[in-house]
């Protein structure tokens, strides 16, 4: 089947940044807020009724504010030379600051209301519903300071937090990476291109040149990334200091509604085994030819015999996906076609697109986008799998009450990986040769290593650096020595060499919603294989039972959801630990087919 490999955002805003229903969609906004200002001002006594009114209007404001906000957001990534994306982008800003300043005063009424009047206003049967989400409303809200203090920080965000994750995102789109070919042709590629084509090409010579030049690109503008970064991590630091919180990871956890007992007993697991993860890192350097792995080719394609590198065009990628999922289920394949046949996902490989792939939520539509370049290798189409496995988690929930649907980033990578993990499986189960199983075996421990080496070099850098951070400014070359020093430690010093600069390229280390935005993809990574496991024991009706689980993922705090839907205990090891041992047999089965390889 055909299809279009960009999205359509003129379904959206036809236009642009520039387009007048834009335009006209934010002065509604702006109009909607003042109202919500008006009916929160005259309330004195919170009712059931009121509450309820008050919470249908901030999900109108919510959704226009979403729907404006990703589109922009959506058409800068995908064309970042259009300057006045940053323009319309502040206007956003502007009402999302007034609307939070409402907001925190209707929260602090909410703080007031005895403990007793609260749990009577909860019997009502529309804010039962919503008890969870409310309760932790309530919660949070008691952190908060006085009206006017907290109208200051959401004021100073604009031209604070947020201002220096979007100087990140200004620098990197102008930012090129030059190559030249074997016939000595000059191309200025891409932070994206460079990327993409870094990690998947199969000559060594080319990933090498590419690596030396990206390392050199990102030195070049290190000292603007490392002012950005401490600027950033030193705002949020003091933030959640006069907030009252002691710990940086407090508010990570909160935000991602698990437990520090969670997070310690996943790494534990996650550290004591590593182990098969760094055998088959070894075993792939002997099959490159190499003594050991530099930085660059950890993900290198592997050709074995006859066998190359699997390559897809968009539309064999997009079909394939479709396939492999009806093998799970057939509503997960119905909207997957849905998806890509209406032009819900941008993958096309061209200049003026920033790098990375995410699932965007357009919730006045009910529906979502999916930003990614696709060049045709198996990775790229795990990411279109993995960002379709977002799409499906908001669309089983669309029918939820908004406060219901707003789950935490750790349970949403759950959903991408799972479908991941249906892809790769299904190839891996159907792999013709022993040969093709070897390089299907490959891509999917790529995947592994990711979670369980990179993502801990980043949560073991990212601890170090606010650790660091909350002493004074941390100098350039002491954040290239803490990055180096996680990599090794992740990595079990397997590799030969280092990506310094890593913690420059890596945006996730400049979101400016919430801190250590990397370790709830080992969370999801892991928490998905215990949903697949269980599928794997009873398949036949488990596409309604995964269902359900994700309905359930924005109500809930994550060991309870776990508890309710697989019967386990994740505060202890021996969950995430099972999950491990699952991949940890891949990995041993790459090492039996390639043994006699090396003879």
């Amino acid at each position: 089947m055909k299809y279009e490999n960009t999205w359509n955002l003129d379904a959206v805003f036809p236009g642009g940044t520039k387009s007048q229903q834009l335009q006209e969609k934010l002065q509604t906004i702006r109009t909607d807020i003042q109202n919500y200002q008006q009916l929160i001002q005259k309330v004195t006594t919170i009712t059931a009724d009121n509450l309820k009114e008050i919470l249908h209007k901030q999900e109108i404001i919510e959704n226009g504010l979403g729907q404006a906000g990703s589109f922009v957001h959506m058409w800068h990534d995908a064309y970042t030379n259009d300057e006045y994306a940053n323009v319309v982008m502040g206007q956003v800003m502007d009402l999302s600051t007034e609307f939070e300043n409402m907001s925190t005063i209707f929260t602090k009424k909410l703080v007031a209301i005895s403990d007793e009047d609260w749990q009577a206003l909860l019997q009502d049967s529309t804010l039962a519903e919503v008890s969870f989400a409310l309760n932790e409303i309530r919660d949070k809200g008691k952190r908060l300071l006085s009206e006017e203090e907290e109208k200051m920080i959401a004021n100073l965000n604009k031209d604070g937090l947020s201002a220096w994750s979007q100087l990140y995102d200004t620098t990197v789109s102008i930012m090129t990476i030059p190559f030249t070919d074997k016939d000595g042709k000059h191309i200025d590629y891409s932070v994206g291109q460079a990327m993409n084509r870094m990690y998947s090409d199969p000559d060594p010579d080319v990933r090498k040149q590419l690596f030396v030049n990206w390392e050199a690109a990102w030195s070049k503008y290190a000292p603007i990334f490392a002012d950005t970064l401490n600027h950033l991590d030193g705002y949020r630091l003091t933030l959640q200091k006069a907030h009252g919180r002691t710990d940086f990871l407090e508010e990570p956890l909160e935000y991602n509604r698990m437990t520090a007992q969670t997070l310690q007993a996943m790494w534990s697991a996650v550290s004591n085994n590593k182990q098969p993860f760094l055998n088959f890192l070894k075993r792939k350097a002997k099959l490159l030819g190499m003594e050991q792995l530099e930085w660059q080719d950890v993900d290198a394609p592997l050709a074995i015999g006859d066998v190359k590198p699997p390559r897809y065009t968009y539309d064999e990628a997009c079909d394939f996906v479709i396939e492999h999922f009806s093998s799970f289920g057939p509503k997960l394949a119905e909207f997957t076609e849905h998806a890509l046949t209406n032009r819900w996902v941008e993958a096309e490989d061209r200049p003026n697109k920033r790098p990375g792939g995410y699932c965007e939520e357009l919730p006045e539509f009910a529906e979502s986008r999916i930003f990614m370049t696709f060049t045709g290798s198996s990775n790229d189409t795990s990411t279109l799998a993995h960002e379709l496995g977002h799409a499906f988690h908001s669309y089983v929930m669309k029918d939820l009450p908004n406060l219901n649907r707003h789950y935490a980033m750790n349970v949403a990578e759950t959903a991408s990986t799972f479908a991941e993990t249906i892809i790769s499986n299904a190839t891996i189960s159907n792999a013709k040769t022993k040969e093709e199983k070897i390089t299907l075996l490959n891509t999917k421990l790529e995947n592994a290593t990711a979670m369980f080496l990179n993502i801990h070099a980043r949560f073991i850098f990212e601890q170090s650096f606010y650790e660091e951070r909350s002493n004074g400014i941390v100098g350039e070359q002491r954040i290239n020595e803490l990055m180096v020093n996680a990599q090794k430690q992740a990595y079990g010093e397997s590799l030969s060499s280092y990506h310094p600069h890593f913690w420059c390229s890596k945006l996730h280390f400049f979101i400016d919603d919430v801190p250590f935005y990397n370790f709830p993809y080992t969370f999801g990574y892991l928490f998905s294989l215990g949903i697949y496991s269980e599928y794997l024991k009873n398949p036949n009706g488990f596409e309604e039972k995964y269902i359900a689980l994700l309905r359930d993922t924005g109500s809930m705090n994550v060991e309870e959801l776990a508890m309710k839907h697989l019967e386990v205990d994740i505060t202890k090891p021996e969950f995430w630990e099972a999950g491990i041992q699952l991949v940890a047999k891949d990995a041993e089965e790459f090492l039996r087919l390639t043994e006699e390889l090396l003879k």
